[in-house]
């Protein structure tokens, strides 16, 4: 009995792994054979000796800092941005928002349990749904734009499909999606209409059949709440990435549902992440204050952009369309513009007044959308 206790606790495969005989194998500490005095304690001490190897490995591939490779690289002129359209019609905290494909309209979510899609052209309402929650905290917009995604507190991902009548009762063609067991802080829809991707404060994500309602695939592997994640933007994209109160931020296989890389280098919660336009790396925001940039290939983290004067955490990031640029919305009101390659602040921008809660670029990059928790939201260009 005791030996099938120390099983589940190796995982239970490990007992029949075949031994390694290479004297250098990094498995073969993985592989020994189980004894009846293997406590907890003396797991733990081999996963972290092992994890103490892995960063070892790491840092032999660390051969060159990435803001010493740009210095051949022109600096960053001036440039002006300012705010160009405020939204406003949210009674609370503007939690969440997304674009459409169409670079035109944009959804946002709110502590109020509203949900408005507007015309960011003419900051004209176009639709507004109230949730049966307050503290809506995700919404996507389909690929379509045929439909939007929201939930919260409820721990549901709810999908309205959007029509031309204005008038049409949006509520009444509600369709529930995915349910978690804790509220729901992220979703986005995969590159079709069809599957949507949800992060929950249960510490799992998972991927959903819009149509049937049916869990596709479950992803474990963070110790706390997800807050976030991000698809990768290739057409083939099977990868996302998602950060959590662990400070961690996984790599997955939508297909196989494993991690295939683990980042831990922030100090604490990660608020938001987002991939590279080129998907070759991404760059997360923090509540201790710092944006960093993880190279994929490389594996490990290349840069950490942060100041002194920043105390605030980072509650939002987005790359601009040439990837040059990094926007991070701020918890002291502001949105810092980092040189990605250089690693130096280019640009502060003041307007709203309360903290900056989601931050979004449109798709064709010629402007972003800040939300916040002073109940507007703003375009920059």
């Amino acid at each position: 009995m005791a030996k099938l206790h120390q099983l589940c606790a190796r995982g239970g495969a490990l007992e029949t792994a075949p031994r390694s005989t290479s004297n250098h194998h990094p498995t073969e500490m993985a592989t020994h054979e189980l004894h009846p005095n293997d406590t907890l304690t003396t797991l733990k001490m081999e996963s972290e000796s092992l994890k103490a190897k892995l960063e070892e490995e790491r840092a032999k591939l660390h051969d060159v800092e990435l803001h010493q490779v740009a210095e051949k690289i022109e600096a960053l002129g001036q440039f002006v941005m300012k705010t160009r359209r405020t939204l406003k019609g949210h009674g609370n905290k503007v939690l969440c928002m997304d674009w459409c494909k169409d670079k035109r309209r944009i959804v946002s979510s709110s502590q109020d349990g509203k949900v408005i899609v507007w015309d960011a052209f003419t900051t004209n309402k176009e639709h507004a749904v109230t949730m049966p929650c307050t503290w809506v905290m995700a919404c996507a917009y389909a690929p379509s734009g045929c439909a939007v995604a929201c939930g919260g507190l409820d721990n549901k991902c709810s999908v309205y499909p959007l029509s031309l009548d204005k008038n049409e009762n949006l509520a009444a063609k509600k369709k529930s999606v995915a349910m978690h067991t804790n509220y729901l802080s992220a979703c986005c829809f995969t590159n079709s209409d069809m599957q949507i991707l949800t992060s929950s404060g249960d510490g799992t994500c998972a991927l959903w059949d819009v149509e049937s309602g049916q869990l596709l695939q479950s992803f474990h592997g963070h110790g706390a709440d997800v807050l976030c994640l991000d698809l990768a933007p290739s057409e083939t994209g099977n990868t996302f990435v998602s950060g959590g109160c662990d400070k961690k931020a996984n790599v997955w296989d939508m297909r196989s549902g494993q991690c295939i890389q683990s980042f831990e280098t922030h100090e604490s919660d990660i608020n938001s992440v987002r991939y590279y336009p080129s998907g070759d790396a991404f760059a997360s925001g923090s509540d201790d204050a710092t944006c960093r940039l993880y190279d994929l290939r490389a594996d490990r983290e290349v840069a950490i952009y942060s100041k002194e004067s920043i105390i605030f955490g980072a509650s939002s990031v987005d790359f601009s369309l040439s990837g040059r640029l990094l926007f991070g919305g701020y918890n002291d009101y502001t949105i810092n513009v980092w040189d990605v390659l250089k690693g130096n602040r280019v640009s502060i921008l003041f307007g709203h007044e309360n903290r900056v809660s989601t931050l979004r670029v449109s798709p064709d990059g010629t402007a972003f959308c800040s939300g916040s928790w002073d109940h507007t939201l703003r375009i920059w260009a």
